[in-house]
């Protein structure tokens, strides 16, 4: 018998989509990560001046498109609004609505994919759940066929009561690149945690990742690129990776699934001590400056009700 059938393989979600051959975050890059076959996306949202969610990364326009400003301090309706915003890498796209993602999700033929939403700290959390709630709500079988498909990925903790109380049929999972602040605040009220793989290379990593799978929580690991890094991962036997080739890693599973001892010995582990991003003061020192940024754009951790 094929012992495969006893191998349970990390689910690809796409980073932003397709995000490496697409501009992110756009509808062009989530078509094109459910057409490669991803399990689910990973977006990100933030909420207009007049009470639009978007799909979009920074608080800011510039980076990514021909806009600037603030998004909260941007309409999206008007003559100058973000719906007429372009991004600056080709093809240029649209930035897309959380309405217009959900309308991606409910076709038919993507009733399988699952959608991780990214809550960014700086959000007014009651602003934002009521509002995807209201655009979730919208659909006449949201209960069953697109609540049990959206997973909230939140990183700081003055979100979860809020997620509990306005938007309590969506899963709750956390994101951080301090393993720390999942443990301190936010590991009791979630059964995901997706988390900078990083971090996890360290001794405090590998007990992290014991912890994880221990206590029945499902471990997520983002952003995994490098062909070396996602055998890595598979070694580990994460429950998913978010990567931004979702195209690459979904090649390598389906050679795992042919040969999965061989498929492996092809990919050298000599990257875990020779990247200096995986080492421990390179991971250390990024996992405290998260902490500062998490803090200051979300509110000081210590005065959140626990």
């Amino acid at each position: 018998m094929n012992t495969m059938e006893f191998r349970k393989l990390p689910e690809c979600w796409g980073h932003r989509g397709a995000s490496a051959r697409f501009p992110e975050n756009t509808m062009a890059s989530f078509e094109a990560a459910i057409r490669d076959g991803v399990d689910g996306i990973e977006s990100d949202v933030h909420v207009s001046k007049d009470g639009v969610v978007i799909m979009f990364h920074d608080p800011t326009l510039k980076r990514t498109t021909n806009y600037t400003g603030a998004i909260k301090d941007c309409d999206w309706y008007g003559p100058n609004g973000m719906e007429h915003a372009r991004t600056k890498k080709e093809p240029k796209q649209s930035i897309p609505t959380f309405v217009e993602t959900l309308a991606l999700l409910m076709k038919p033929e993507n009733l399988h994919v699952h959608f991780d939403v990214d809550i960014k700290p700086s959000n007014d959390p009651k602003q934002l759940f009521q509002l995807m709630h209201t655009a979730i709500s919208a659909y006449s079988q949201w209960e069953t066929l697109l609540a049990p498909r959206i997973l909230l990925g939140i990183w700081h903790p003055r979100f979860i009561q809020p997620a509990k109380d306005i938007l309590p049929y969506c899963r709750r999972g956390c994101i951080g690149f301090s393993l720390w602040i999942i443990k301190q605040y936010l590991w009791d009220d979630v059964d995901c945690v997706s988390v900078w793989y990083n971090a996890l290379v360290s001794k405090e990593g590998q007990r992290f990742r014991e912890d994880v799978r221990s206590s029945g929580k499902k471990l997520m690991v983002f952003t995994v690129n490098d062909p070396e890094h996602l055998a890595e991962m598979v070694r580990w036997q994460v429950d998913a990776i978010i990567t931004d080739v979702p195209n690459r890693y979904l090649q390598m599973r389906s050679a795992l699934e042919k040969n999965y001892e061989a498929t492996l010995l092809r990919s050298s582990r000599l990257f875990l001590w020779t990247t200096i991003t995986l080492w421990w003061p390179f991971t250390y020192g990024i996992q405290r400056l998260s902490e500062f940024f998490i803090a200051r754009w979300g509110g000081p951790l210590d005065l959140v009700a626990r």
